[in-house]
């Protein structure tokens, strides 16, 4: 039997992986503090939620890309990646693959910490659904920073369809999680979504999952010093969503590093 090549280890490396994001997430789990903040939450909070997630991201969409990318250093980021693929092109193998995630990684983390910080900081002055702008623009930094490291665009409208399943699937769980992943995995394979949407209404679903995730906390948040405690679910959540965001941003490089390539292949199926 032939040895596998460094693209083949690289991908099976990345099946397992997405193969463990979807067992762990196959049940949901209702985490203790939620259970006993939630005859207290007002019925409409989720509502409200949504509403803000979703203007949310109609303003940076529309207003924030040029601040998102100033302060994600877009160019030196591409810049970064043209260097990473001139050196993969000379040496395709395992190390240099992998040198892309690498950096995404680097960035991932620089990125939980700050919206942690950000998250204690304002729940421990009471301040819970107006750390939702600034939570959202964290979460679309960190997506934008992931595309450019992979050497993907991420602002025109079929890259924020893209980004906006990417969070709803990212924070979905059993049935729901496997049919978002298997349609985000036929998109990266084929290129074109099996069906138009709107806008409107991908930055609605994103946002319901947004709700659906930090609804109790966000209620603690906007208690002072017990807030402290649910600012720190914003990096949780934002954990979940660019672990799953990697994965795919991965799947889509290597895809297209095959491509390239010309070569006839293959790949498991989840």
């Amino acid at each position: 039997m032939a040895s596998k090549t460094a693209w083949e280890r690289e991908y099976t490396r990345l099946w397992k992986r997405e193969k463990r994001f979807l067992e762990q997430n196959r049940v949901e789990r209702t985490p203790y503090l939620n259970r006993k903040l939630e005859p207290v939450v007002p019925k409409t909070l989720q509502r409200t939620l949504e509403s803000a997630f979703e203007k949310a991201f109609s303003t940076v969409f529309e207003k924030g890309t040029g601040l998102i990318e100033g302060v994600s250093g877009r160019q030196k980021r591409e810049r970064e990646y043209l260097l990473r693929r001139y050196a993969a092109q000379l040496q395709p193998d395992g190390r240099s693959l992998r040198a892309f995630s690498r950096a995404a990684a680097g960035t991932g983390r620089k990125n939980l910490l700050l919206s942690g910080v950000e998250g204690v900081g304002l729940g421990l002055v009471g301040v819970g659904l107006p750390d939702v702008v600034l939570f959202t623009g964290m979460l679309l930094k960190s997506l934008c920073e992931l595309a450019v490291n992979y050497g993907y665009p991420w602002d025109d409208a079929e890259e924020r369809r893209f980004v906006l399943e990417l969070i709803r699937t990212a924070l979905s769980c059993g049935e729901e999680l496997r049919a978002g992943n298997t349609e985000l995995n036929r998109f990266l394979q084929e290129g074109e979504w099996a069906a138009p949407a709107p806008q409107e209404e991908l930055r609605r679903s994103a946002a319901a999952a947004l709700s659906q995730n930090l609804l109790y906390m966000k209620f603690l948040q906007g208690i002072p010093v017990a807030g402290a405690v649910g600012g720190v679910w914003d990096a949780v959540v934002l954990e979940r969503v660019q672990r799953y965001a990697e994965l795919k941003y991965r799947r889509r490089f290597l895809l297209d590093w095959k491509r390239k390539e010309g070569a006839p292949w293959s790949t498991p199926n989840i």
